[in-house]
C-alpha cells in the first residue's frame, strides 16, 4: 500500500502525503489481527481481507495504467484512482478511496454476514466515518454546518486529524475476533468519538448516504441506511446501538451544530436527496 504512493523512478512523489490516512487505517487493522493469513495460527477476517484486497488491486491496476501498461480501467473505482494519480487532490483521493471501499462492501456482503454482531456494527461505523470524512472535504456545509470553513482542514488526508476518524483504537481492543456484546464497546467510546458519532454525524446520516451515493455513482449505497440505522449486514430492527438516548453533551452539540436547513430549490440539497423546507432542523 505504501509503495502505491511512491514514484516508480525514485523521485519524490506529489502523492506521498496522501498515504498518511491510508497508513493509519492499515496499521490499525494489522494490530487487530484482521489481515492475518487464513492458514496461520491466528487467522484474520475474510471480510476485512477482501475489502483491503479490492483497495490494493484497484490501486495497482490504476498505477499500471498510468505508467504505460496497455488497457483501460476495469471498474469505476479504478478509473477514479487513475484520476487521483494524474491530478492528486484531497477530493480526488477520497473519491478514489471511498469508491473502492464502497464497491468492496457491496461485493462482499456474504462474508460480512458471517462475522459477529460486534464486528458488523463496527463495519458500519467505519463506513459512516469514511463517508463523513469525504464530506468534510467535498461537502463542508453538510459535514459541519456553521463551522464549514474548518471542515476541509479537518478532513485533509495529508494531515494527522484524519486518523481520528479512520481508526477506532480507543474503542476496540487489539484483537480479533471480538466478543458479541456490542453495547459494552459502545459504552466504552471516549467522549470525543461519542460527540462526533452521535452529536455531529447521526443527524446527518440520511443526507450523507444519499449525497455519497450520488457523488460516487453507486446507488447501492442508499440501501445501506434504513430509518437512520446503518444496515450493512445489519437489521434495521436492531436499532438500539445506533439510537441510544443522547447525553446532555451530545444533545447540546446537536442544538449548537445542527445540519444545514435546506431549501427545496437548494442545488446541494437536491444532490443529496434532502430537498425539503427546513430539513435537518432538530
Amino acid at each position: 500500500m505504501l509503495r502505491l504512493y511512491e514514484e516508480p523512478n525514485g523521485k519524490r512523489s506529489r502523492h506521498l502525503p496522501y498515504r498518511r490516512a491510508a497508513k493509519t487505517f492499515m496499521d490499525w487493522q494489522i494490530r487487530r489481527g484482521l489481515l492475518g493469513s487464513p492458514e496461520g495460527g491466528s487467522p484474520g477476517s475474510p471480510w476485512w481481507r477482501a475489502v483491503n484486497e479490492r483497495l490494493l488491486r484497484d490501486g495497482w491496476e490504476a498505477r499500471g495504467l498510468t505508467t504505460g501498461r496497455a488497457g483501460s480501467a476495469t471498474s469505476p473505482s479504478v478509473a477514479a484512482t487513475v484520476t487521483f494519480i494524474r491530478r492528486p487532490s484531497a477530493r480526488n483521493w477520497y473519491r478514489a478511496h471511498n469508491l473502492s471501499i464502497v464497491s468492496a462492501y457491496l461485493e462482499h456482503t456474504d462474508l460480512a454476514q458471517a462475522e459477529s454482531r460486534t464486528e458488523r456494527f463496527f463495519m458500519n461505523l467505519v463506513l459512516v466515518r469514511v463517508l463523513y470524512t469525504h464530506a468534510l472535504v467535498s461537502f463542508p456545509r453538510l459535514a459541519l454546518g456553521r463551522l464549514a470553513p474548518l471542515a476541509p482542514l479537518l478532513g485533509d488526508p495529508r494531515l494527522g486529524m484524519t486518523g481520528v476518524f479512520l481508526s477506532l483504537p480507543r474503542i476496540l481492543p487489539n484483537r480479533y475476533p471480538l466478543g458479541d456484546n456490542v453495547e459494552t464497546y459502545v459504552n466504552n467510546e471516549h467522549n470525543f468519538g461519542r460527540i462526533i458519532d452521535r452529536g455531529v454525524i447521526a443527524p446527518r446520516l440520511s443526507c450523507l448516504y444519499s449525497w455519497s451515493a450520488e457523488l460516487l455513482e453507486e446507488p447501492g449505497l442508499k440501501g445501506l441506511l434504513t430509518a437512520g440505522v446503518p444496515t450493512y449486514a445489519w437489521s434495521s430492527h436492531d436499532a438500539a446501538p445506533w439510537q441510544s438516548p443522547p447525553s446532555p453533551l451530545v444533545h447540546a452539540v446537536r442544538r449548537w451544530l445542527p445540519p444545514p436547513r435546506w431549501h427545496r430549490d437548494d442545488a446541494a440539497a437536491a444532490l443529496c436527496g434532502c430537498a425539503q423546507p427546513g430539513y435537518g432542523g432538530r
